[in-house]
């Protein structure tokens, strides 16, 4: 790859595309395609042929009232597909797990970050992280997968999330975690409503002023459902248009299914974007 996932210096001006890589049995957006690790592996593969600068392995679904996991069957799930990923591609491998041993067995198989839905709020996550030179993503998420949306109550929900994104981000740097292996996700679609993730989307400037690099993943999410009415096979356009305002910031993670789409989209809205600022040369009068 060319650019550095902990030095944000060197990232391309679009978004960085985080490729999802479910292996389980029930995911909601896929129903458990590629659970068996051979199949895993060919589809994070593609995913890197299609664009992803990152690849996001997860052994448990997050879906609303998902049941956990026990972590040796998590274990089982992501590490043989982790550590043949990690000799096939230079693309960087997240984890995408609330557990310590489940992170800790997919670090020491080549995964570089730590993507923990779960915030951070574990001490031994914490100190996981801390002691190691890999990267985290601190997720906002009231209670667990199968809880949370019981616990969609805010007075202010962007203001909420991102007070707890902060404090949780403090709480990593004085724990060891340098600053530049940090990034943040208001956690689109976890304990929160329709209206809850329209306002974070629509606030994405404030979280950014944290400093940190933003992950969205609103991919497919059922919030789309809401405002069309399309099933999860059918919500590519919601879901894009979900993530468009993620090129203003300056350092954004956008979490997908559909790489390839995503890629183009990014590549046509920049291309756009330079046109309007620099302007296309004079048409010449015609006679």
């Amino acid at each position: 790859m060319d650019f550095d996932l902990f030095d944000t210096t060197t990232w391309p001006v679009r978004p960085l595309i985080m490729g999802v890589v479910n292996v389980t049995p029930d995911s909601f957006s896929d129903g458990g395609a590629y659970r068996r690790w051979d199949k895993a592996v060919s589809h994070a593969l593609q995913l890197v042929k299609d664009g992803a600068d990152v690849l996001d392995v997860g052994g448990e679904s997050t879906r609303p009232g998902a049941e956990d996991v026990d972590p040796e069957e998590e274990i089982a799930r992501v590490v043989p597909v982790i550590r043949v990923l990690a000799g096939e591609t230079d693309a960087p491998i997240s984890v995408d797990t609330r557990k310590p041993e489940v992170a800790a067995a997919a670090l020491d198989a080549g995964a570089r970050l730590v993507n923990d839905v779960g915030g951070l709020r574990d001490p031994a996550m914490l100190e996981l992280v801390a002691s190691t030179s890999a990267g985290a993503c601190i997720m906002h998420m009231p209670g667990t997968p199968r809880t949370m949306q019981a616990q969609a109550r805010y007075d202010d929900v962007v203001g909420e999330v991102l007070a707890y994104l902060g404090a949780q981000a403090t709480r990593a740097l004085e724990a060891g975690v340098k600053d530049d292996r940090l990034c943040i996700d208001p956690g689109i679609g976890f304990g929160k409503t329709l209206e809850h993730n329209l306002a974070l989307l629509a606030g994405l400037d404030r979280f950014a002023s944290l400093g940190y690099p933003v992950v969205v993943g609103a991919s497919r999410k059922r919030f789309i459902e809401a405002i069309s009415g399309d099933p999860v096979q059918h919500r590519l356009g919601g879901s894009l248009a979900a993530i468009a305002d993620v090129d203003r910031l300056r350092c954004g993670i956008v979490r997908v299914h559909d790489v390839q789409a995503t890629r183009q989209f990014f590549q046509v809205r920049a291309r756009i974007h330079e046109t309007r600022t620099v302007g296309t040369p004079a048409t010449k009068d015609p006679d």
